[in-house]
């Protein structure tokens, strides 16, 4: 097969991959929506016009605009503390390119090649622009991590779940050595080397793993280490100004993430815990993070319904459940389709003429 003739099967074959995931994710969806109809809402569902009330459709829209804002200035500052500056023009449509292939491809590794691909195409190298998006994640694996083990231990309607109630304090741990982990690879990521290195010579010595791999494996373990290291610390030394408002719209980020359920039960009448809404969001958060599907679909929807049984109505849990999932992740996934093919047809344009 010539090399022409590989090249021109690319795009299909990507294209043949995403339709699988994007079938994937929609069987997983109407199965999670399922098992909340099956177990958690008697089989009730009732369409409840009060989401359409003014005051509601304003807040909404409000909050959209700061979720979608917050996730575009997090990493956009995350750069600027590596010291490069992306159009925000060019962040508005990274932001709703990372949510569609995030939630397309398992396991969330979509999204982080996206983002390096076309933060490279707008002149950041590749090991910067992985730095940035690493970073970026792992802020917000650090509040939602922290957070956790304080709503696991605490929150009432958590007590109530067997599973939850069995294994959170051991899952307290679980998390306390995650955290101490990505701080080892934030601030000591050479310490790691060692390990990782007799790793990899232990798994040659049970011919797991060939000579030629072995090598490349302790090489590629060495210098990416170090490169992160070394852009972890650039990001340190950045300006202060950029480093705090990464920060800042991280939170930003998350809370307004976190407040969509609250805010469509304050719509349809019932008398909001802000803080236990907010905390079932983030153990919702904390274990999709662990889920293999793409953007945990299935799962999402199962977890919120199993949380979220005790304080909604039977009729209402299904129409949140699906409200807070269009709302987070299937409208910015539409915008991303629209934005990425808009995207694709102006390059190729671009190229044809030059």
């Amino acid at each position: 097969m010539t090399t022409e003739s590989k090249d021109a099967q690319k795009p299909q074959t990507s294209g043949k991959r995403l339709l699988l995931f994007a079938l994937l994710f929609i069987a997983l969806t109407v199965a999670g929506f399922y098992a909340i109809y099956n177990n958690f809402s008697n089989r009730e569902l009732t369409f409840d016009f009060r989401l359409f009330a003014p005051e509601v459709i304003s807040l909404t829209i409000l909050l959209l605009i700061v979720y979608f804002a917050a996730d575009g200035l997090r990493l956009y500052y995350t750069l600027r503390a590596l010291g490069y500056r992306i159009p925000k023009s060019a962040m508005t449509k990274l932001v709703f390119i990372n949510i569609f292939f995030s939630n397309i491809t398992p396991m969330a590794t979509g999204g982080g090649f996206a983002q390096v691909w076309f933060l490279h195409r707008h002149g950041v190298p590749i090991g910067r622009a992985t730095a940035a998006t690493t970073i970026r994640t792992v802020l917000a694996i650090f509040f939602i991590f922290s957070l956790t083990p304080v709503f696991l231990l605490t929150l009432t309607p958590l007590q109530n779940e067997a599973f939850i109630s069995d294994i959170g304090g051991a899952l307290a741990v679980f998390i306390v050595l995650y955290l101490a982990f990505f701080a080892i690879v934030l601030l000591r990521a050479h310490w790691l080397i060692g390990p990782l290195s007799t790793l990899f010579h232990s798994l040659h010595k049970l011919h797991l793993i060939s000579e030629s791999r072995h090598q490349r494996w302790q090489y590629k373990a060495r210098r990416e280490m170090l490169r992160f290291s070394r852009s972890f610390a650039e990001y340190c030394r950045g300006s202060k100004s950029a480093i705090a408002l990464s920060v800042f719209f991280t939170a930003v980020f998350l809370v307004s993430l976190f407040s969509f359920p609250a805010l469509l039960m304050w719509g349809l009448g019932y008398d909001v815990n802000y803080l236990v809404s907010l905390g079932l969001l983030v153990v919702t958060t904390f274990i999709m993070y662990f889920a293999p599907t793409p953007g945990a679909s299935g799962i999402s929807e199962g977890v919120f319904g199993s949380f979220f049984n005790e304080i909604l109505a039977n009729n209402h849990l299904l129409l949140v459940t699906f409200s807070w999932r269009f709302l987070t992740i299937y409208l910015g996934m539409l915008v991303g389709l629209i934005v990425l093919q808009r995207y694709l047809v102006k390059s190729a344009h671009k190229q044809d003429v030059s």
